[in-house]
């Protein structure tokens, strides 16, 4: 692994270009979301280097992929990390604002790592303003978007920092989503959760399956869970 590339089993995500580099929320995300079908569309929502989408085609081997992103920057270094992967044939990365994203076709899945730092002052570099801040897609608008292009029985699958828990499941409730399945995940086993994973469905499911993930068993170890998660990814 290299500054600018991160080798995975299956593909090579290179991130000179991107200003949201590979970690672990992409990594969780594209490791935990659901489909619910053994075939489908899946929507990836704000790409960056297309760490997800190549997750979830690498997982869900017959599916489509659409991953979108605003940045020019970032749509062509995840095409060129499409390009150089075994899921070329089946990825297609497009520049767009999905608040004004038009398909025929709505999608079985839709997964998004969304900017967060929603009242934080904003980075002088304004790629990477776009990339980790709200101002250029709030909650209320990325669900809106999610639920106008998510198929009725889809499920949206989001990461997002325990600080902003509430405030996405209040946009999300707003919006009509019902949670079906929330992942509180911790760095180590004796810290509060630091993130969490969160699968929206449009229909209210009996319960709510709630779950609890370490990623780190000690210093640098990853824990039973995180392996089990991610070993069809991770090289070492």
């Amino acid at each position: 692994m290299g500054k600018n590339n991160f080798e995975f089993r299956q593909f090579t995500v290179h991130q000179d270009r991107c200003a949201m580099k590979v970690g672990t929320d992409g990594t969780l995300l594209g490791a935990w979301a659901s489909l619910g079908l053994p075939e489908g569309r899946i929507l990836d929502i704000g790409t960056g280097t297309g760490l997800i989408a190549l997750m979830m085609a690498q997982r869900f081997t017959q599916s489509l992929v659409t991953a979108i992103d605003i940045d020019a920057e970032a749509v062509g270094q995840a095409r060129e990390n499409v390009a150089s992967s075994p899921f070329a044939g089946r990825i297609e990365v497009i520049q767009a604002d999905v608040r004004n994203y038009q398909t025929d076709v709505l999608f079985d899945a839709i997964v998004s790592n969304p900017p967060y730092f929603s009242h934080s002052l904003e980075c002088p570099d304004g790629q990477r303003t776009i990339a980790r801040h709200t101002t250029s897609l709030t909650y209320e608008s990325l669900m809106s978007s999610a639920f106008r292009l998510l198929s009725d029985e889809g499920r949206f699958s989001v990461i997002i920092p325990d600080d902003f828990y509430r405030s996405l499941i209040a946009a999300a409730h707003l919006q009509g989503f019902f949670p079906a399945r929330v992942c509180a995940v911790k760095t180590t086993p004796r810290k509060l959760p630091k993130r969490y994973l969160i699968e929206l469905r449009k229909h209210p499911v009996s319960q709510t399956d709630m779950q609890e993930g370490v990623i780190e068993s000690s210093p640098s170890v990853r824990s039973p869970w995180y392996q089990s998660l991610t070993q069809d990814f991770y090289i070492k």
